[in-house]
């Protein structure tokens, strides 16, 4: 088993109308979750990892040196999927200013050691500070699918900016409350693989970006591995009980379903 692919996600969230988080559709087509609500996220790249970011961020001196990169990757993949863009100009986060960025969107996502020119050129920071670090996973060697080590951050939406699929992997961008989407997946309208899932129930503990962010400072969060085990004749993909998910298990059929 080949090892786990580095990866970074950001879970969106806003207050007004409601308490939402923003979710993509991924394209049918592709190969891993093809078809599934997802947070914006993707692949560590290795721009991601270039040493003169950290001039063009605001609070890379107090991030851990492992979540750096990552943090950097979160917040390109969520700018390529969505358009959103958590970045400051002379100290104020943007807002509707960030629509004229979309052009880079495209070549951002061909060439990830863009990003950095694009945030150099404009005169734009990006704003490591407003993430919150919610949870790493990353799928024991068992689990029968391509694996990612995959770190989640949760921050506040940018105000004034608006979400719009970029019609290659992303198909449709919804905002919309943890306990509705869980409702469409329930209902078989929404399909959403084990991690997401998860992490969707967790959401859901909190009424508020605020809460989730405290509850996120409060709790414990290690590195899950989720496992198979078998219990009475069944197969369950589980992740331990003390991390403070709601649920914990689900029967590995459905939990591998893409």
């Amino acid at each position: 088993m080949s090892d786990a692919i580095p990866a970074a996600t950001i879970i969106l969230l806003r207050d007004e109308p409601r308490f939402e988080t923003l979710m993509v559709a991924r394209h049918a087509n592709i190969a891993f979750a093809g078809g599934a609500m997802v947070f914006p996220g993707g692949r560590i790249d290795a721009g991601d990892h270039a040493p003169g970011w950290k001039d063009h961020c605001n609070g890379a001196e107090g991030v851990p040196e492992d979540q750096l990169a990552p943090r950097i990757a979160a917040i390109r993949e969520a700018f390529e999927e969505t358009g959103l863009l958590l970045a400051r100009r002379g100290g104020r986060m943007i807002g509707a200013e960030a629509a004229a960025l979309g052009s880079w969107r495209k070549r951002v996502e061909d060439n990830d050691a863009l990003f950095l020119e694009m945030i150099k050129g404009e005169g734009l920071r990006l704003a490591l500070d407003e993430l919150h670090f919610f949870a790493r996973w990353r799928p024991g060697s068992e689990v029968p699918h391509r694996r990612y080590d995959t770190w989640f951050f949760a921050a506040r939406a940018p105000e004034a900016q608006i979400a719009e699929e970029d019609g290659g992997e992303a198909t449709e961008v919804v905002w919309a409350p943890p306990s509705a989407l869980l409702a469409d997946r329930d209902a078989g309208r929404r399909k959403m693989i084990f991690p997401t899932s998860r992490n969707v129930e967790l959401l859901n503990v909190s009424p508020s970006a605020s809460e989730v962010f405290d509850f996120a400072a409060r709790r414990r969060i290690d590195l899950i591995e989720p496992r198979i085990i078998e219990r009475n004749g069944n197969m369950f993909l589980t992740i331990p009980d003390d991390m403070g998910y709601p649920v914990t298990e689900e029967i590995l059929e459905t939990a591998m379903r893409d």
